[in-house]
């Protein structure tokens, strides 16, 4: 039977204190977990190896006994005393609040264990269950941006049961929240698992969304673009806004409106700007005057 290099299993080396022990034994064990790798027989025995060498790492008296004739583990006569004390400080140990992910049905110790520690020393760790999180759950969800332009509630079925949460407003597209508590049952009543919501904002408004901030096209007539007049645009929540718009006024210009655009998300009465784009229209299908008054326009600006 082969020596056992449980530093190396925890990815260790011998200088690691109780608590780097701690850390990768746990960081190891959430990802070796039968429960997690059901058919996978490579990470079963890795699983099993890892429960050795954290039984043997975690207790001093193993660790003691195991740096000191490890790779020597055939001379039995010599761990005599070290056997004697097994007993007494494995006690001691499970007493101690350490973790264990092993105790789960048919799990076998290795030749090397067995004769070192004795197969009992073992099962007593493996006694010492551990609270296991549970797993979580992702959810995507759609909805109308006229929704999350303000903070509301809304019931979700998730893994067969109905929730209802509060979508605060200013949910950007793609964004994901977390609701604490909402995934699969822990195990030896283990904290549950967190559901993670991503959205999928729809956007069938004239408005387009940049983070906060909200942009518009606003045809303009050319008379109006020519000798400047006012206007009336709709916000984005159908509120009337009167704007002045200036002679002379060209295609393609843009004006900004602060705090006229979306909310700014988890951030109570503050908004992004709306800017509103002026595309101007040449008129077409002119009747005979228009076309007449523009010709005389045309010859005057000639002169």
């Amino acid at each position: 039977m082969e020596f056992i290099d449980y530093y190396k299993v925890l990815g260790l080396t011998k200088s690691a204190t109780e608590a780097d022990i701690k850390k990768a034994y746990r960081k190891l064990a959430r990802k070796l977990h039968p429960d997690l790798n059901p058919d996978d027989k490579e990470a079963h025995a890795k699983f099993q190896q890892l429960n050795e060498a954290n039984t043997v790492l975690s207790n001093p008296e193993n660790r003691k006994k195991y740096d000191k004739y490890g790779k020597d583990w055939e001379r039995g006569e010599e761990y005599e005393k070290y056997q004697q004390q097994q007993g007494q400080s494995q006690r001691q140990h499970s007493n101690s609040g350490q973790q264990s992910y092993g105790n789960y049905e048919g799990e076998d110790f290795s030749d090397f264990f067995s004769s070192m520690f004795g197969q009992s020393g073992g099962r007593a760790s493996q006694r010492s269950q551990a609270q296991y999180r549970g797993q979580d759950f992702n959810a995507q969800l759609s909805i109308d941006i006229k929704e999350v332009s303000q903070t509301h509630k809304k019931e979700l079925a998730v893994n067969g049961k109905n929730i209802r949460i509060t979508i605060p407003a200013g949910i950007e597209d793609q964004q994901t929240i977390k609701i604490t508590g909402f995934g699969s049952e822990g195990s030896n009543n283990g904290p549950k698992g967190d559901l993670y919501i991503t959205f999928s904002i729809v956007n069938n408004t004239p408005f387009k969304r940049v983070g906060n901030d909200l942009y518009l096209d606003y045809d303009l007539d050319m008379y109006t673009a020519i000798l400047g007049g006012e206007i009336t645009v709709s916000d984005f929540d159908n509120g009337k806004l009167k704007l002045k718009v200036v002679e002379g006024t060209q295609s393609g210009t843009k004006i900004r409106l602060k705090g006229k655009g979306f909310p700014v998300y988890k951030k109570e009465a503050q908004y992004g700007d709306l800017y509103v784009t002026y595309q101007v229209k040449i008129p077409t299908q002119l009747s005979e005057k228009e076309k007449e008054l523009f010709n005389e326009l045309a010859q005057i600006s000639k002169k």
